[in-house]
């Protein structure tokens, strides 16, 4: 019981610490997003256009505020073929992508990127857009005939690990309520697709909480991977019928996170324990935002993951 108050006073002073750093953020000069049509069939184009618009205005107004590495990512945004199916500038930023044909793939997966995700930095290999679209390749090659979708969802307040947030379930618990509506929309757009979630760091305490509301979408695996942990005691506490799967490089810092929830801070226990229950996959022995690298075991046992070809991926 020492150990465990003093773990808890340790993050209450990080906490402490960090709500001087986030309360310093500026607003920004960025507009909100035009609104939306719920996500379907019928409005998938119509949300592709109305993202497109709102980058563009985005961008022209990080190039006249002279925010020089927005205006450079966004830029990049705009690049013939890229198609965004939610956007907003404010902020840190979010961004929805997709890489491939939705309406007809017959696999989907989605990645959940964790703390430190921007619009800034969203084209990177270490976060959500860059890691998407190695994992998009990766797939092709494991099955060049397949019809395959991934989604990049930037679509929550990602944390700063400066921050009071990337200690607590507040952001997560938000996220997972966007997340469950827009696979609700996911599903109506290609009801035959299976899915995959791939929950990276924070974003698995988004997948976490997301995953007991997820009972009427087809999602068939979860996987988490550089996990702080989920907020449930086990795989049971997921309240999910998808497999969950859980894997840590040997290299990542998470391994020294403590596994404790007290007051409200703090995850849980560690998905990759043996008392959680989740199928362990190799993930190799990269630091902790090297898991969608190119060439990783990590890549390779993410995408067997997301076509659905559980026999083939390695165990930790």
């Amino acid at each position: 019981m020492r150990w465990v108050r003093r773990t808890a006073a340790a993050l209450t002073v990080l906490t402490a610490a960090g709500s001087a750093v986030a309360a310093k953020a500026p607003a920004g000069p960025y507009a909100a997003p035009a609104p939306v049509p719920a996500l379907s069939a019928a409005t998938l184009d119509a949300r592709f256009a109305s993202a497109a618009r709102d980058i563009g205005r985005a961008h022209a107004t990080a190039v006249r505020t002279g925010d020089r590495d927005r205006a450079r990512a966004l830029s990049a945004f705009r690049a013939p073929g890229r198609r965004f199916l939610a956007f907003d500038p404010r902020g840190d930023g979010r961004a929805v992508e997709v890489i491939g044909d939705l309406r007809r793939a017959a696999r989907i997966a989605v990645v959940v990127p964790g703390a430190d995700n921007a619009l800034a930095t969203f084209d990177s290999v270490k976060f959500a857009g860059g890691g998407a679209r190695a994992l998009y390749r990766r797939m092709a090659a494991e099955a060049p005939s397949a019809r395959v979708a991934v989604i990049a969802w930037l679509g929550y307040r990602s944390p700063s690990t400066l921050g009071p947030h990337v200690l607590t379930d507040d952001r997560a618990e938000s996220g997972a309520r966007r997340l469950d509506r827009f696979l609700t929309g996911v599903a109506r757009v290609n009801p035959d697709a299976r899915l995959a979630l791939l929950c990276h760091s924070y974003g698995s305490v988004v997948c976490g909480e997301a995953a007991p509301g997820l009972a009427g979408v087809p999602v068939d695996d979860i996987a988490l991977f550089g996990s702080p942990g989920t907020t449930a005691r086990d795989v049971s506490g997921l309240r999910t019928s998808a497999t969950v799967w859980a894997g840590r490089s040997t290299g990542d810092w998470t391994r020294f996170v403590p596994h404790v929830r007290f007051a409200g801070i703090g995850f849980g226990p560690d998905p990759v324990s043996p008392g959680f229950g989740a199928v362990r996959f190799d993930a190799g022995s990269g630091p902790h935002s090297a898991y969608l690298t190119p060439g990783s075991p990590a890549l390779r046992n993410l995408a067997l993951i997301a076509l659905g070809r559980d026999s083939e991926v390695t165990h930790a």
